[in-house]
């Protein structure tokens, strides 16, 4: 740090002031004039503190507000919250919605009880009817509850699988899905247009839902088993989030019983003990449900975020050892499973364009349409009518658009189990199924790799860079290049049985690369070969587009 960014400057020692005189918060006005005093002393660290505090508010960007629980406009608090529900309320009233019913929901972490109370306060002091739900429950459940009381927005105080001192703010709107553009920009300038906190009226008044409302998605959840058989041992965890009740009541209406949960990751806990990052992707985050499932010799693994919208799958090899499947595997399995209990030529099933295209020969196979969209389910879930399945490769399923029009970690459990348990009843296991599926539509094999780069302007410029020369050949094959500007800022690279795709994210500072390379597979003695043919060329183009990138700000590709 220069000595002059040491300093704190009047601009942040005067906007510190006017939000510590604008929150309604007493803990947390106490906190920032905390870091206020240390700043104004000449501590350093301070000030580096506070100007980031300050440094603007959080973005209500594609997936709502998500960011550190602390004091200041750039941290998720009852002051953040209360002006953000102001916005949206006059965002509803903007649409004709004023009076409408809107449900908060909440998961277990740090701050999520307070802000969803202020939350519900200002749209009830707004005139709107609102519906708590009665304790912290799955984000599913939220969503389903838009649509089964038939709401006009769906607010979940929820960070997802964020690191332990996040939390977050998710908003849905009638249609029981996400808010897509321009929505989002519209709520964004309405809560820019929002008084100080302090000054935004708060009302009791609230209803909590019943027992009912659970009851209702447990009873939906229920009858989504295409199988007969319930013979299936289980192994599941919440990792420390609020899926662990509901996924063993789903599954217990639905007839699977033999359900054996993580211990020490079974009740919420907002500190998350065990994972410092509570992320099913994460490296070693499933370490002790792999570890339980080998115990108690279980067919199936099942790993929920903390919020339980995501769901991850593990199973047996032949060797013995078990892994968890990747989020492709999983999708392709789950959306097979879907289309061969339904009339292909009425069903439409989705995915990404950076999740794996078997989707699409599946579909073809059964007759069904297929359908690609941006990234996220809030795209996925608008993919078409007739929608029976959509997955996206970051362990998001939805197999049950009809009453959950998002990702659905606990229904996608449910039904999980029934393919387990299928598989199971026909002597086979769910890697016995991922080889008929490769012997049928040939081998999809997908990778990623992240550049991390803080700086966005040097990612916008390594973007142009591979925009502007972009390369003809991956792998020993021909490639051309489609820009998906300015719809998304997407790059497509693709040819016979390779494709990539650049793209910066949008919740992280990083560039993203979705790597998929496909062999075919004559005959089942030739699946093998194929697939040592298709990891070879997968570590070719890796090493290609690794080199193509570079290293960015001495971060180099991974």
């Amino acid at each position: 740090m220069t000595e002059q960014s040491s300093r704190l400057t009047p601009a942040v020692r005067d906007q510190a002031f006017r939000w510590i005189a604008d929150d309604p918060d007493p803990a947390t006005r106490t906190e920032l004039q905390t870091v206020l005093a240390q700043a104004m002393s000449g501590d350093a660290a301070a000030v580096a503190d506070l100007a980031e505090r300050m440094e603007g508010p959080l973005t209500f960007g594609t997936a709502g507000l998500r960011g550190p629980v602390r004091a200041g406009p750039n941290g998720m608090n009852t002051a953040v919250v209360v002006r953000t529900t102001a916005g949206v309320a006059s965002w509803l009233r903007g649409r004709g919605e004023a009076g409408g019913t809107v449900v908060v929901g909440r998961d277990a972490r740090h701050g999520s009880e307070r802000f969803a109370a202020a939350a519900a306060e200002v749209l009830t002091a707004a005139g709107f009817a609102v519906t708590v739900l009665p304790a912290p429950l799955p984000t599913p459940v939220l969503a389903f509850a838009v649509g089964h009381l038939g709401a006009v927005a769906g607010i979940q105080i929820t960070a997802s699988h964020n690191p332990p001192a996040d939390n977050g703010y998710k908003l849905y709107d009638g249609s029981g899905a996400q808010i897509v553009p321009p929505s989002d920009q519209e709520v964004e300038a309405a809560i820019a247009g929002a008084p100080a906190a302090v000054s935004v009226p708060r009302a009791p008044g609230t209803t909590t839902a019943g027992g009912d409302l659970l009851e209702a998605y447990l009873s939906r959840c229920a009858v989504l088993p295409r199988g007969t058989s319930r013979t299936v041992r289980v192994a599941a965890t919440a990792m420390h989030g609020v899926g662990a009740d509901v996924l063993e009541r789903a599954l217990a209406a639905a007839g699977f019983t033999d359900v054996h949960l993580v211990a020490e990751q079974a009740r919420p806990d907002p500190d998350f003990p065990t994972v410092s990052f509570p992320n099913p992707e994460e490296p070693g985050a499933t370490d002790l449900l792999l570890a339980l499932a080998a115990e108690v010799d279980a067919d199936l693994a099942i790993a929920l975020d903390p919020d339980a919208d995501r769901c991850a799958l593990g199973a047996r090899e032949s060797d013995g050892t078990w892994r968890m499947l990747r989020g492709d595997e999983t999708g392709v399995l789950l959306g097979d499973h879907v289309l061969s209990t339904v009339n292909g030529a009425d069903a439409l099933v989705a995915t990404t364009i950076v999740s794996s295209s078997m989707l699409a020969d599946i579909a073809e196979t059964y007759g069904a349409r297929y359908a690609e969209t941006l990234t996220g389910f809030k795209w996925l879930a608008r993919a078409g009518d007739g929608l029976v399945y959509a997955y996206e490769e970051a362990l998001g399923v939805c197999v049950n658009p009809d009453f959950v029009r998002d990702k659905d970690g606990i229904a996608a459990s449910v039904l999980a189990c029934d393919l387990a348990a299928t598989t199971k009843s026909a002597g086979r296991t769910l890697f016995d199924a991922l080889d008929h599926l490769a012997v049928r539509h040939g081998v999809y094999l997908t990778d990623q790799i992240s550049v991390r780069i803080p700086d966005l302007r040097a990612r916008a410029e390594l973007m142009a860079r591979v925009r502007a020369e972009p390369p003809s050949t991956l792998a020993g094959t021909p490639v051309t290049a489609e820009d998906l500007l300015p719809d998304a800022d997407v790059l497509r690279l693709r040819g016979d049985g390779v494709r990539v795709v650049l793209r910066p994210s949008g919740t992280e500072p990083k560039l993203k690369v979705y790597l998929e390379l496909t062999a075919e597979v004559a005959t089942e003695d030739d699946l093998p070969a194929a697939r040592r043919t298709a990891t070879d060329r997968l570590a070719t183009l890796r090493e290609e587009i690794s080199s193509l990138l570079g290293p960015v700000n001495g971060s180099p590709a991974s």
